[in-house]
């Protein structure tokens, strides 16, 4: 992937670590709510239980401006990338050979 466009000034960890740290937190946030969805009912009731919020996130989920920068940064849309593109071009073709073959008629 092209590294043109990131910041010289962050450093990001290596890959391995933050997919070490994410999984961490999806670890802890799943023993939590199973914890609490075993004591709901007995100890806690539904109304007081609390749901286990995500204490971390990776770096590009905090930063707004780079995703206002990314939002914009997009463009205008492209028709022919668009999925009616190539059906929109079929339809023309049959239409094209339609009247083709309408005008060899005697």
């Amino acid at each position: 992937m092209s590294r043109r466009h990131r910041s010289e000034s962050v450093v990001l960890p290596p890959k391995e670590e933050l997919r070490a740290h994410a999984r961490g937190e999806r670890h802890r946030i799943n023993s939590e709510l199973h914890l609490l969805s075993a004591a709901v009912g007995v100890t806690i009731e539904t109304d007081d239980a609390d749901e286990p919020g995500v204490g971390w996130k990776p770096l590009h989920h905090h930063d707004a401006e780079r995703g206002r920068a990314e939002s914009q940064r997009s463009g205008p849309m492209r028709h022919w990338k668009q999925k009616a593109w190539k059906r929109r071009t079929l339809v023309r073709r049959r239409k094209a050979a339609a009247l083709q073959y309408a005008t060899q008629l005697p």
